[in-house]
């Protein structure tokens, strides 16, 4: 199916693993796609990754990500000169922590790159730069990141299957059918009314801090990814010698928690713009491309946007091709708006600061929803 397509570069390896569970063929009569998906519109996907294949756009520029991992290491080095050089008063301090920042969230996008194998065209190249950037540089399990990212993309913005929407109803009530879902079974864990004034003092600058700080450890022990936890590690040694050679216990600490409430911000607004003011409900066994359209919309195209975001401004893109390195979002882009104009879908796409504006919104709407169920229901 698509999204086995999507998300494997070896066939021939991965059928040798499936072969054993095969169970039979469908009989001649019997239909290849399922009522509830759109043939015509499933057709026409193959027929467009035929041409994504033949026009190259799944082989990776080396010397793309090259660069980017380049900026990243100077960023890092940038963030420890500056205290070494200037000192650690006020100024230097904070602006030490701009840069690091900077630096943390470029290599959370490299290692989204590196997670879906787009990066190299051997597989375990990816794999390798994917530990190094996720584990040691950034602290985190890349066995983690890719047990939660895959089942995301697999089931994007679908109740009790992406893990993304994990915090609701507990934190957040989300989507319109969901949110009326809860108040009318008289469901209240938070206020929701008021969850688009909250969420600016929760998720974004917190989920990293506290949730992800712990999620990645837990999973990472009970799963027993010792490989990874080794490699976390080595992130939380060379930075308490590092920093701790130029500052105290105190300022530490204080430098760690907000270089990861600062990532943290960054990374919840842009990865949330995408996804959090689409449709969110229960799967509904759609087609993949149509998956994929209800839970993303783009943001516009600009050399500021495209770095600020890691190219997640290109999310449709890039949930349709998941493997396709994010360099030639731009160049498949028409291909898909075309394909979504044929068959009468809405290609969304909106500038930054709209899409960040569209968060509160579908959080203010979405708590409005709730208890209006939940007074009158």
């Amino acid at each position: 199916q698509e999204a086995f397509l999507a998300f494997h570069v070896d066939k021939v390896l991965v059928n040798k693993y499936l072969k054993p569970l095969e169970i039979g063929e469908l009989a001649p009569d019997q239909p290849s796609v399922e009522p509830t998906k759109n043939k015509r519109l499933v057709e026409d996907f193959q027929e467009l990754c035929a041409t994504v294949e033949k026009m190259g756009l799944l082989k990776p520029n080396q010397l793309f990500f090259f660069l980017l991992l380049a900026h990243i290491l100077l960023l890092d080095t940038a963030a420890w000169l500056i205290l070494f050089y200037f000192g650690t008063s006020i100024m230097p301090f904070m602006v030490s922590l701009v840069v690091l920042t900077t630096s943390r969230v470029q290599a959370s996008w490299l290692q989204h790159d590196l997670g879906h194998h787009s990066v190299f065209r051997k597989t375990k190249w990816n794999h390798l730069l994917h530990k190094f950037v996720m584990c040691h540089f950034l602290g985190a399990s890349a066995k983690w990141w890719t047990l939660l990212h895959s089942q995301h993309h697999a089931k994007p913005n679908c109740f009790h299957k992406d893990p993304d929407i994990d915090m609701h109803p507990f934190l957040f009530t989300l989507g319109k059918k969901l949110s009326v879902e809860l108040g009318i079974k008289k469901k209240k864990y938070m206020p929701y009314n008021h969850q688009h004034k909250y969420f600016f003092i929760t998720l974004p600058p917190l989920l990293f801090p506290t949730y992800f700080n712990i999620h990645t450890f837990y999973i990472a022990y009970t799963k027993r990814y010792w490989g990874d936890l080794a490699w976390m590690l080595t992130f939380y040694i060379k930075f308490c010698v590092i920093y701790g050679s130029l500052l105290e216990i105190k300022s530490l600490l204080a430098y760690y928690f907000l270089v990861r409430m600062l990532e943290s911000s960054w990374f919840v607004w842009v990865s949330q713009m995408n996804h959090i003011p689409m449709d969110i409900y229960y799967d509904k066994n759609l087609d993949w491309v149509s998956t994929q359209l209800q839970a993303t919309c783009n943001v516009e195209q600009s050399l500021f946007n495209d770095w600020f975001t890691g190219h997640l401004n290109f999310q449709i893109e890039h949930h349709l091709f998941p493997r396709m390195p994010r360099h030639n979002y731009w160049k498949v882009a028409p291909l898909v708006k075309s394909l979504c104009a044929k068959h009468g879908i809405e290609y969304q796409c909106k500038p930054l600061l709209t899409a960040f504006a569209d968060i509160v919104h579908s959080l203010k709407s979405s708590g409005e929803l709730w208890l209006d169920a939940y007074l009158h229901k």
